[in-house]
């Protein structure tokens, strides 16, 4: 370490994919940064944040493609905070939302590093809404859960099954894999025919978008050859999505809502 350099790390939210949505706070913190370990699921235009001297350092993550194990990047930050001085961890979505960011805030600071975290727009709110699904629509869904499709163990979280018993949205991140799995859970507490939709790279312009019902969603998956990262939205809000009222009209609840007809244009 340089006897100049005083080590940092900031955890930054690089957002859902679109580069236009990273908070100015994250910018800020990409601007003034030495070094920057981004991952697979950062839009890596927002390297275009950072001053000409700034070390970029790639440590992509995906489902079962792990480029570096995590302990390995907990030690990298550490030590590229050391050598450089101020290091961003950019991680897609919010960090802390299952980004595994509070493992690398931990190892920095028990290593004596002072650190921040910078909230970023998750997916789990922003894909949806981008597709016009909201998670949350008064008389609709008073609530909504969020969940990995892909836990330490690698499995889906047990609180599947209480979320499947519920009015509430659910969003499922990093679950695609667990298709089958999913529906039959939901098939169980009789919601086959629960509205459902699969968005890809969400905001994204590779973006991919499909809707159905939980019956007949994985079939319309295989033909689309639908992929990670995809974030899965179940529940009765998706029926208020165009393309879902095109397919399949109005489910009682959204003309309920409604009170009179609107044409769909």
């Amino acid at each position: 370490m340089l006897s100049n350099v005083y080590p940092k790390i900031t955890l930054v939210g690089a957002g859902p994919g679109d580069e236009d949505l990273i908070t100015v706070k994250g910018a800020k913190a990409l601007a003034s940064a030495d070094v920057v370990l981004y991952d697979a699921l950062a839009n890596k235009n927002l390297l275009n944040y950072t001053s000409p001297h700034c070390v970029h350092i790639y440590v992509g993550k995906r489902f079962d493609n792990h480029s570096l194990p995590q302990e390995e990047i907990n030690q990298l930050l550490v030590n590229s905070a050391k050598k450089y001085g101020h290091a961003v961890r950019l991680k897609g979505g919010d960090p802390i939302v299952f980004g595994r960011a509070t493992e690398e805030m931990v190892f920095a600071e028990a290593n004596g590093i002072e650190t921040e975290v910078v909230s970023g727009i998750s997916s789990c709110i922003s894909v949806p809404t981008a597709m016009g699904i909201p998670v949350t629509k008064r008389g609709m869904a008073d609530s909504f859960w969020v969940m990995t499709g892909h836990t330490k163990a690698k499995q889906l979280p047990k609180d599947i099954n209480l979320a499947a018993q519920s009015n509430a949205t659910i969003v499922i991140l990093m679950g695609l894999n667990k298709i089958s799995e999913i529906t039959s859970i939901f098939t169980s507490y009789g919601k086959k025919d629960t509205p459902i939709a699969i968005i890809q790279n969400g905001t994204c312009h590779n973006e991919k978008f499909l809707v159905g019902k939980v019956s007949n969603i994985e079939s319309k998956i295989k033909k689309e050859h639908q992929k990670q990262p995809s974030v899965i939205v179940i529940g009765e809000v998706v029926s208020l999505n165009k393309s879902y009222i095109l397919e399949y009209g109005r489910g009682i609840l959204v003309e309920e809502l409604l009170g009179e007809e609107v044409l769909v244009k």
